[in-house]
């Protein structure tokens, strides 16, 4: 039995309070046949986010030399990924607001052939913290997802997202500063199957976010007219499921 390379990255500006207790929190021995490996994406941190990830486990590091955005530094996530040879890659933020140790339910639907592309709903699990305006900004940018893909979305704007090897191999993210909204609108337009799972959230307690009210609009916006501007061309998705199910059904 071939064994399964899961590569779970953390894209990380200045996240020295928070990422050494994600990672740790990423489980390591889901299965006998799956090895999983952590690579953080440093986007120009200034502080000792490299250090504190070195000393807390992480297995790879890649370091942008200034400030790149977090859509860029997802971009490389994925492209990393696929140069360690990873068959599923998982993204977590790293402010320690998503539970790691759900990756696991996370990749299931991978594993079992029903889903491409996983990602963890905030709204369909538990919430703690999320301010009201947070959570109307993120209904409404969901159901503009949502209408534009003719495709109930629950959570548009979720941190923590499943890739399986051809969905990292197509994914196109278009802008540099947020990846949310057009990663979704490129993958499920390609055809990738997409699937949420209940996740527990619970809003940071250290550090602070970097993402701006008025810097989101005037970049996003802009970013989903260009997504949705583009010819959607369909992949012919290649059928890893029954490899997968196999592997499943063996443990």
């Amino acid at each position: 039995m071939k064994t399964q390379r899961v590569i779970v990255f953390l894209p990380a500006y200045n996240e020295e309070e928070t990422i050494a207790e994600v990672i740790k929190k990423i489980p390591r021995n889901i299965n006998p046949f799956v090895e999983v490996k952590v690579l953080v994406i440093d986007d120009g941190s200034t502080d000792r986010t490299v250090e504190v990830s070195k000393r807390a486990g992480a297995d790879f590091i890649y370091q942008f030399e200034r400030n790149m955005g977090l859509g860029a530094a997802v971009r490389k996530g994925i492209e990393e990924s696929l140069l360690l040879q990873a068959d599923i890659s998982v993204m977590i933020d790293a402010d320690n607001e998503y539970p790691a140790n759900q990756i696991p339910e996370l990749l299931e639907p991978i594993f079992l052939g029903e889903a491409d592309y996983v990602m963890g709903s905030r709204f369909l699990g538990k919430i703690q913290g999320m301010k009201l305006h947070r959570r109307l900004g993120n209904y409404a940018f969901t159901l503009l997802q949502s209408i534009l893909l003719q495709k109930w979305i629950y959570d548009g704007q979720s941190g923590m997202r499943a890739f399986s090897k051809q969905t990292m191999e197509h994914a196109e993210i278009i802008h540099d500063y947020n990846y949310a909204q057009v990663l979704t609108l490129n993958l499920v337009r390609k055809g990738f199957r997409v699937k949420e799972i209940p996740i527990n959230y619970q809003v940071r307690t250290k550090g602070q976010s970097f993402i701006k009210f008025k810097a989101y609009m005037s970049s996003v916006l802009p970013a989903i007219y260009k997504e949705m501007s583009r010819p959607a061309k369909k992949v012919r998705i290649e059928k890893e499921a029954h490899v997968m199910q196999e592997f499943v059904t063996k443990y």
